[in-house]
């Protein structure tokens, strides 16, 4: 039954990716002012799950196929219009992208706990 426990490995890497994308939000309101700067941006957890595993690894940035020991996308920069000075940061949807990253943490924590107290209990501790 408990031979293969996704659910942990999965909780973990939601949570891991909700905090990526809380560190790219707070990049881009950091520099919501900056002239020419253009907001970052990560695939939906949903997109980077479902990729099919190459099996390689890198071990840097710059290789052209493997993921990265992390696992986590690497943040692109956001197409989206550009103010006068040539920003692309927009504070409102920095804000619903940090409310939604909470969210996503909180749930994958949640998660988490709640299997290991099942887990706990089936083995009688």
């Amino acid at each position: 039954m408990f031979q293969s426990l996704d659910v942990f490995r999965t909780a973990m890497a939601l949570a891991r990716h909700s905090g990526l994308q809380q560190a790219v939000s707070s990049q881009n309101v950091a520099n919501a002012d900056t002239p020419g700067y253009r907001g970052l941006e990560i695939p939906d957890f949903a997109e980077t799950l479902h990729q099919p595993l190459t099996g390689q690894r890198a071990t840097r940035a710059t290789h052209l196929n493997g993921a990265l020991q992390d696992g986590l996308p690497e943040p692109h920069t956001r197409r989206a219009t550009v103010d006068p000075n040539g920003n692309t940061v927009s504070l409102e949807t920095e804000m619903v992208t940090a409310v939604e990253a909470s969210r996503a943490h909180s749930k994958a924590l949640s998660i988490y706990r709640s299997n290991l107290t099942l887990l706990r209990a089936s083995l009688g501790r």
